[in-house]
């Protein structure tokens, strides 16, 4: 698809100090999340810039963000970088995780906040992050 009919897209990143979450999100949709470890952030985020047209990385602003940021800068990122509040995105994640994939049978029956999701959710973190830029 040409740049000029690719939809405005950003490329969020919860940071971690081992892992970090990665998505991409335009303002239509989720386009693409993935968990990748913290050394290897630049060039996943390039990659993902580049494949979705993305107009800036969105970096959340709590746990790893300077190292974070300062790979990114190691790593030549060109694209403007900023910076979001991440206050209970860990929290909003699981919930969002549990919207977006229901629990079966029995666990229904668990209460949201007893249940632990089977999966990393630092994807789903980056997913809130990019929404909350891209709806400021």
């Amino acid at each position: 698809m040409p740049q000029s009919e690719r939809r405005q897209a950003v490329v969020a990143i919860d940071p971690g100090r081992a892992k970090c979450g990665l998505a991409a999100v335009s303002t239509e949709e989720v386009l693409e999340r993935a968990i990748v470890p913290t050394e290897e952030i630049a060039s996943a985020v390039a990659q993902l810039a580049d494949r979705h047209g993305a107009a800036v990385v969105v970096l959340g602003s709590r746990t790893g963000s300077d190292d974070v940021r300062r790979a990114l800068a190691e790593g030549g990122q060109a694209l403007p970088t900023e910076t979001v509040e991440e206050h209970m995105s860990t929290l909003l994640a699981r919930h969002r995780y549990w919207v977006e994939n229901p629990p079966g049978c029995l666990m229904r029956l668990v209460p949201e906040g007893m249940r632990t999701p089977p999966v990393d959710i630092d994807d789903w973190a980056a997913v809130l992050l990019a929404e909350k830029y891209l709806g400021q």
